[in-house]
């Protein structure tokens, strides 16, 4: 009996331990919630500091422009996390600072929840946002309509400086930008590689220079699984159901792995997905003496105009041994691998894969499908998908949404503001002109007037003759 508890006691104190290791720790690590002096603590234990607060842990990243209010929301939709109920509000460009001790990928994630108060309506905001001279957000209004549910947008970020800045710049119409609270977060150095494949219908060929691109997450789609919130991703994502995406197909199931996942140096770590979205697929399988006609299909609206990085996740949780799941991959239509061997690459089963593809985003939609391949038999699985991400990478103009270089975006701020002070100078010289010109008139009446004098209006022309 003592031997029994105490390996209970020895299982307790190793737990945490085991727990502990499986955590990422970022080294640059900036929870900010703006417009507050109190830190907030949301439900995955993050602490968010209050950017009017002087007692940071990290040196303050932010000193407030003479144009930056403070905005709270006396009336926050019921168990919303502390960090919508206040907002930083701009009417001129501001600028958050954050120093960077670990150069590389930084996630971004900006938090905007729109809120009323008697004097300002937040959701008729419209602004620019610049990351280090990319433009990440243009004129961005598109998630603001929506009060009932913030609204999280997020970048992967190459920084080689040591600091990294965000700057808000309100839109001339609205002349009002906000936003109620910011991540800046190291990135694991896996998770962006420096090359993937770029795919389109006449070629397949290496595409080099992917981490130094400015990503923004368009789709994290868990497949076959529910929702997976922060709480249970050691990055603090959030992954969605693939329901809203999956074109339903004959033949095709979910499945739940209640089991390990076999995490193994070479592959996809914790941080590139965590157990949550490896334990659930969709898969095809074959219940007779054939090989199932059946395809499965994802399809994800874009915006047209850029390159995106499509993620696919792979983890073979269903097959009874290795060497018997092969399948061909398609994105966009075009074939990205042909008798794809999970174990082949992961040596075992419940061991996670990822791909990386580049493909042009075309006429607005991009595709997933995966599908039975010539290598494919019966009475086993032939095709699994377990999860896919879909980023946007940043354009010819280092931009994310547009054509206009963020060098504009500021210079069309200052051309605005001297246009206005141009057309004050020259609106105070017409003032000044004007009365130059009424009183030299006066002058010159005052003089002329000893020596002429008006004929009186009421005299007849008789009179004038006499």
């Amino acid at each position: 009996m003592p031997s029994t508890l105490f390996s209970l006691l020895l299982l307790f104190l190793l737990l945490p331990f085991s727990t502990l290791s499986h955590l990422f720790y970022p080294p640059d690590d900036y929870l900010i919630n703006c417009g507050s002096s109190a830190a907030s603590t949301l439900v995955d234990h993050r602490h968010f500091s209050g950017d009017l607060s002087t007692h940071h842990h990290h040196r303050s990243p932010f000193s407030p422009p003479p144009h930056a209010l403070s905005l709270q929301n006396n009336n926050p939709l019921p168990n919303s996390p502390p960090i919508y109920h206040t907002a930083r509000v701009f009417t001129s460009p501001a600028r958050y600072t954050f120093p960077v001790s670990d150069k590389g990928t930084h996630i971004v994630r900006l938090h905007f929840h729109p809120f009323t108060t008697p004097n300002l309506d937040l959701g008729l905001a419209q602004f620019h946002v610049l990351l280090n001279a990319h433009v990440a957000l243009s004129n961005f209004t598109r998630l603001l309509s929506d009060a009932t549910n913030p609204s999280i947008v997020e970048y992967l970020i190459w920084v080689d400086a040591e600091k990294l800045e965000i700057v808000f710049v309100p839109n001339k119409d609205s002349r009002l930008a906000f936003v109620n609270a910011i991540e800046v977060i190291s990135a694991p150095k896996d998770l962006v590689p420096d090359t993937a494949q770029y795919l389109s219908s006449s070629k397949l060929e290496k595409f080099e220079g992917l981490n130094k691109q400015a990503l923004e997450v368009v789709y994290r789609v868990t497949v076959g699984g529910v929702k997976v919130t922060p709480f249970n991703d050691s990055l603090w994502r959030t992954w969605v159901p693939d329901d809203g995406f999956f074109r339903p197909s004959v033949g095709s199931e979910k499945l739940y792995f209640g089991g390990r996942i076999n995490y193994h140096v070479g592959g996809a770590s914790r941080e590139v997905g965590p157990d949550n979205v490896y334990n659930s697929a969709r898969l095809i399988r074959s219940k007779n003496d054939s090989v199932p006609n059946v395809n499965m299909t994802w399809v994800f609206p874009v915006v047209g105009g850029y390159k995106y990085l499509v993620r696919l996740h792979f983890c073979d949780i269903a097959s009874i041994s290795v060497g018997l799941l092969y399948f061909n991959v398609y994105v966009n239509g075009n074939l990205a691998y042909e008798d794809l061997d999970l174990s082949y690459v992961t040596n075992s089963l419940a061991s996670p894969f990822y791909a990386d593809f580049v493909v042009d985003g075309g006429d607005g939609a991009l595709s997933v499908g995966v599908g039975p391949s010539k290598s494919s038999m019966p009475h086993v699985i032939d095709g699994i998908l377990n999860a896919v991400e879909v980023m946007k990478l940043n354009n010819s103009r280092s931009s994310l949404d547009g054509e206009v270089c963020a060098d504009l975006v500021m210079k069309s701020w200052s051309t605005r503001n001297n246009t206005g002070m141009l057309f004050t100078l020259v609106a105070a010289v017409c003032i000044v002109l004007s009365l130059s010109i009424v009183i030299r008139r006066r002058l010159i009446g005052s003089r002329e007037s000893v020596s002429w004098s008006r004929l009186p209006v009421n005299l007849s022309d008789d009179s004038v003759k006499n």
